[in-house]
């Protein structure tokens, strides 16, 4: 347990951001969720579509620290990928 007070706020901090960062990932992997449906479906557009909406989700996750860049850039690459292969 924290003893000093710039520990006990660093410990209220900590929980908070915590939390955020918490519904920053699971927001991030809700659109990631409706891109992969979009291509299981087989509907070109509307993975497309999702793809759009998701990808600043996920850059604004490397922003605010909770991914890394690079993660970002394969899972996007990846995602891409498999929507082009979606017979046109």
């Amino acid at each position: 347990m924290a003893q000093h007070k710039s520990a006990e706020k660093r410990a209220r901090q900590t929980i908070r951001r915590t939390a955020v960062n918490g519904a920053r990932m699971s927001r991030i992997r809700t659109f990631v969720k409706k891109v992969e449906l979009a291509i299981a479906s087989g509907d070109k557009a509307a993975a497309q579509e999702a793809f759009r909406a998701a990808q600043p989700e996920m850059q604004g996750g490397v922003t605010k620290g909770v991914l890394h860049k690079n993660t970002v850039a394969r899972k996007l690459s990846r995602l891409s990928a498999r929507i082009k292969s979606i017979s046109a």
